[in-house]
């Protein structure tokens, strides 16, 4: 709850922004990840094609040329909308509102206005309404009509997006449209809806839709999207603007004034400025004798042994960087050092990292859509890039994992709402608690927290325990099972090798643990089992519950460990149904269930539909008319 304000600095980033297009463009070879993260890619980076326009600046009253300043340049998307400018914009942040109203009536209000404004975060700015603001004082000229508009100050313009100055048209932009309402500005309407013939509106909101042009000069009557290239191209012409693609995307700020992360390897000189740490001299390590004021300042700065350093270029007296870097820097490389992690030399040797980027399967939460798998991007563009890597993306798949729920909230520790594990795998065991996760949710969907299904996945692994210690002693004890029996275990064992292991595939753990429900229900009924069935089944448990199964796999005389046993693979033949089950309907309702071979035709199978007791007591005396069959699934009996 620190009260937080923005401070100007000089602080050193990297330019990611060179790498854009690339990683706007390179988004669709990502056919392994989710479509929401890139959609939220594709949105952070933010391609827009535009217009480049200079407002000439007039001069006020009796006010000075201010250091020059003749124009104000703005970017829009609209060009189709200048002849409905009717006020500028400028950040709080933009260098010329000082400047503007420097010795005038209006230096005050500003001021103020820029003192109540600079403790909003950048979210609240971007959510706000945007209504209030302040006056400087300042006129421009709009190229298209030479009106003279009003330029004012407001928060609900950013300066790290286009140029931080906006030509507002309050009729075809909301938060112009309302910032003008509260401030009294006028609106003036220059796209018309096609349907409405007047030029003359009376908006209750703005009209921001595709339209007709109106008061627009020898624009009018064409429509919007026309007109929006058309009237750029004008202006273009005219010398007073040029067509410009934009991002939202901004260079990458490694700087921060903090003691974790790595020291920025740059020292300073009177003589020869800001100079590189030689290699032989890298890495640049942390300093133990700090102070850690909570003044804002890097703890670094008060290690004089630290700061004091010698310039690589002339050998003279200079001083070290005391910011450190982002630690994103390292979480955006951390897979190359994987494939060589004990490389004392180098970061990572090119042949390794070739032989195992990029990564097949990579896995982490949604709230790293944007940033950290942007800057991995970058990163491993940069590296292809100098040759130092062959791919030029790191990840072939990704799974973004969803949040676990209690009593409808997010479970993290500032709520207060945490389940210690401990207390669970003290009663329970770690593989109940593992169980339950799994078992509860997919793992790309919220898990909500249940102390009851906890119950349930215990009961389900003591379940477990019972049946291999049951059915080894009644194998050992030679109890013959009945070949129809055996038969049908097998059948259902191998079904579930071919079920279990696409699931896994998928990541749906939840459905694998449910078939392997389904075939401890089939070995609870058997008289008797072979070690090769038991065994099977701990293997394709040993996933999901590890120590559980290790233990049974050696209860039944198995020597290594289950983890180095082969996955097993199903027979083909094994998994074809003999029999069917088929729900039954009448009129959309279920009626029955009939059990069918699975090699029987469709005629037949209706006819056996028909011919079931229960299902004729719903259909006796009415008439038939129609009988829909989806294969395999259901039978649909239409009566009147």
């Amino acid at each position: 709850d620190s009260l937080v304000e923005e401070k100007k600095l000089e602080q050193w980033f990297l330019k990611i922004t060179d790498y854009a297009d690339r990683l706007l463009a390179d988004i669709e070879k990502l056919n392994g990840w989710p479509e929401p993260v890139k959609i939220m890619q594709r949105n952070w980076i933010g391609k827009s094609k535009g217009l480049e326009v200079d407002f000439k600046i007039k001069e006020a009253e009796a006010q000075r040329w201010y250091l020059g300043h003749k124009s104000l340049r703005v970017f829009t998307t609209r060009p189709d909308t200048i002849f409905g400018v009717t006020y500028m914009v400028l950040a709080p942040e933009h260098p010329l509102v000082q400047e503007f109203t420097r010795g005038t009536k209006y230096e005050q209000p500003v001021r103020a206005y820029l003192e109540k404004v600079k403790h909003r975060t950048m979210h609240e700015r971007e959510e706000s309404a945007g209504k209030d603001g302040v006056f400087t004082g300042i006129y421009a000229v709009n190229p298209a009509n030479g009106q003279e508009i009003p330029i004012w100050v407001s928060d609900y313009v950013l300066l790290e997006y286009g140029t931080g100055a906006v030509m507002a048209v309050p009729a075809h932009d909301q938060r112009d449209f309302e910032f003008a309402e509260f401030n009294d500005l006028p609106v003036k309407i220059v796209i018309r809806p096609r349907d409405f013939e007047s030029k003359f509106l009376s908006l209750k909101e703005a009209f921001p839709d595709e339209g007709i042009m109106v008061q627009s000069v020898q624009f009018d009557g064409q429509t919007s999207s026309e007109a929006n290239q058309n009237i750029g191209d004008w202006l273009v012409e005219k010398g007073v603007a040029r067509w410009k693609t934009n991002f939202r995307l901004r260079d990458w700020l490694i700087s921060r004034q903090r003691y974790w992360g790595a020291p920025i390897p740059i020292v300073y000189c009177d003589i020869c400025g800001a100079v590189a740490v030689e290699e032989k001299d890298l890495p640049v390590l942390l300093p133990r004798d700090v102070k850690f004021t909570g003044k804002g300042t890097s703890p670094l700065s008060y290690s004089q042994k630290f700061i004091e350093a010698v310039c690589p270029k002339c050998k003279g007296k200079a001083w070290r960087e005391t910011d450190t870097m982002d630690t994103f820097i390292c979480s955006s490389w951390y897979y190359l050092r994987y494939c060589d992690s004990k490389n004392s030399k180098a970061p990572f040797d090119r042949e390794k990292a070739n032989a195992w980027m990029p990564v097949d399967q990579y896995i982490g939460g949604i709230e790293h859509a944007i940033l950290h798998l942007l800057y991995s991007r970058f990163f491993t563009k940069v590296l292809f890039d100098e040759g130092l890597v062959s791919s030029d993306e790191p990840f072939t798949n990704l799974l973004t994992q969803g949040m676990v729920v209690k009593d409808g909230a997010k479970m993290s520790k500032s709520k207060g709402n945490v389940v210690d594990p401990d207390h669970i795998i003290e009663k329970y065991g770690a593989d109940t608690a593992r169980m339950f996760i799994l078992f509860a949710s997919p793992p790309e969907r919220e898990l909500e927290w249940s102390d009851t299904a906890i119950e349930g996945a215990y009961r389900f692994l003591n379940r477990i325990w019972r049946i291999i210690h049951d059915k080894s002693k009644q194998q050992t004890s030679r109890i013959k099972t009945h070949p129809n029996q055996q038969n049908q275990t097998t059948k259902k064992l191998h079904q579930t090798i071919k079920a279990v292991s696409e699931d896994l595939e998928k990541f749906s753990f939840n459905t694998a643990i449910a078939r392997l429900m389904e075939l401890s229900n089939e070995l609870s009924k058997a008289d008797g089992l072979d070690h090769e069935t038991l065994n099977t089944f701990l293997i394709m448990l040993s996933p999901f519950a590890p120590h559980i199964a290790e233990e049974l796999w050696h209860e039944l005389r198995n020597k290594d460990s289950i983890c180095k046993q082969k996955w097993p693979k199903f027979d083909p033949v094994l998994i074809v149904e003999d029999e069917l089950e088929i729900p039954v309907q009448v009129n959309g309702k279920h009626r029955d269930t009939i059990k069918v071979s699975a090699a029987a035709a469709e005629e037949d199978i209706k006819k056996t539909a028909q011919e079931s007791e229960k299902i004729k007591k719903f259909i006796s005396g009415s008439e038939i008319v129609k009988i829909i069959y989806v294969p395999k699934r259901m039978v649909n009996i239409v009566i009147k």
